[in-house]
Formats: structure tokens, C-alpha cells, sequence
């Protein structure tokens, strides 16, 4: 979970947007990171279903960045072996940007050596609600027993249907909370929050997160041995 920017900005005295821009370059930092480390599923939060409510400048700033962004960095991580994936409800962004992320989804489709997840305007409630409303579809349509419903097939109609929960959260610039972030599958993650606001963030600080979380006992509920 991605989070500073603007506070990051803002000790510096610069224009919010300064602050995306750092940030870009600490998802680069991030990303090296984690192939350097052989971690084979990363997901960032680019932009949130509830960022669209920030001032119409900001979001034009975002949109153009994640725009630049995809067209700077795609190939580059096509070279590198990292196969992007789209989550949210990314429909809401402009043609040209949903040209460019369906463009970037076919060109790394059948790469493996990370699985990059981009969550854009993606809210994990919203998500939850969809996948219930599917169901329910589903069910009326005759095409889905209520008696076969369970967790396992509940996550098929999850937007990260085929994607593993993720085993840690980090969140950086000391906020400890969710913020509607993959709710459902963060229910057994590790937790790392790190007060380190996101464009600072680098290999030490992914490095540390790791460090956390191989330090922790993972019980899954279970009562400990």
C-alpha cells in the first residue's frame, strides 16, 4: 500500500504531483526489489475507488501519470519478465489509458517471473458487493447452486480470481489500517506498516519487510503447538 506522496511533498515544499512523481520512481525501486528477492506475486494499489474524490487537478495528474508511466515502463518490464495484471474497475479511466493497460496486459501475458497485480480504482467493499451480486445472478439464472456456495467459489468471482491471498500487506508512512484493501484475501496476511513515507521507500525498507515477516510464527487461526 503505497501511501506519502503528498505528505512527501508537501515537507518538501512541492506541488502534490512532485510527490506522484517521486512515488513512480520508488514503484521501480519496489519492483527490482522484489525480483531481486524471488518474490512471485506483487501487488501494488495505485489508485483507489476512493481517490476519484480527490480534487479534479490531482486525479488529471494521476491519470497522466499512470499514462506516462505505462508507456515509459512496459517494456522495460517485459524485458525483465513481469507479467502485468489489472484489477478494479479500470473502465472508469479514460481510452487512452485503457487502451494502454489492455496493451500492456497482452504484451507481458506470458511472462513468469513476477506477476505485477496494479489495483486501479479498485475498493475491496466494491468488490465484495460485485462478486455477491454475480453470485446472485448466477444463482437466478440457474447457473449456480446456493447449497455449492463457499469461500473457495466465493473467491472465483473476486476480481483476483487466480490470484494467491497475498501472504503480507506492507503499508508505508506509519498509517495503520486497510483503507479497503483486499479485505477478503488479506484475512490471514502478515501485517507490516512502516513509517517510511512511500517515495523513500527502497530495497532496505522491502528488505526489513521481509526480515518481519520470516520473524513471525503464521498459525492461520490454528492454536499454537
Amino acid at each position: 500500500m503505497m501511501d506519502g506522496n503528498g505528505r512527501w511533498a508537501a515537507r518538501k515544499r512541492l506541488p502534490r504531483v512532485a510527490g506522484h512523481r517521486a512515488g513512480a520512481q520508488a514503484v521501480r525501486r519496489c519492483i527490482q526489489a522484489a525480483i531481486e528477492h524471488g518474490i512471485p506475486w506483487l501487488t501494488l494499489y495505485a489508485f483507489s475507488s476512493e481517490n476519484w474524490r480527490r480534487p479534479a487537478e490531482e486525479v488529471t495528474d494521476l491519470t497522466g501519470l499512470l499514462r506516462h508511466y505505462l508507456r515509459s515502463e512496459i517494456a522495460e518490464l517485459h524485458r525483465e519478465g513481469v507479467r502485468v495484471r489489472v484489477i478494479g474497475e479500470h473502465a472508469r479511466f479514460g481510452p487512452d489509458v485503457r487502451a494502454e493497460l489492455d496493451a500492456a496486459e497482452r504484451l507481458t501475458r506470458g511472462n513468469t517471473r513476477l506477476t505485477l497485480v496494479i489495483a486501479l480504482s479498485y475498493g475491496a467493499r466494491g468488490e465484495i458487493v460485485t462478486a455477491a451480486r454475480r453470485i446472485a445472478e448466477a444463482v437466478r439464472d440457474g447457473k449456480l447452486s446456493p447449497d455449492s456456495i463457499d469461500e473457495e467459489s466465493f473467491a472465483r468471482f473476486l476480481a483476483t480470481d487466480g490470484v494467491p491471498d497475498p501472504d503480507m500487506v506492507i503499508r508505508t508512512s506509519g498509517e495503520c489500517r486497510l483503507s479497503n484493501f483486499l479485505l477478503w484475501q488479506s484475512a490471514y496476511a502478515e501485517l507490516v506498516f512502516q513509517d517510511v513515507l512511500w517515495p523513500d521507500f527502497d530495497r532496505q525498507h522491502f528488505a526489513d519487510a521481509l526480515s518481519v515477516f520470516t520473524s513471525r510464527e503464521r498459525r492461520f487461526g490454528a492454536r499454537p503447538g
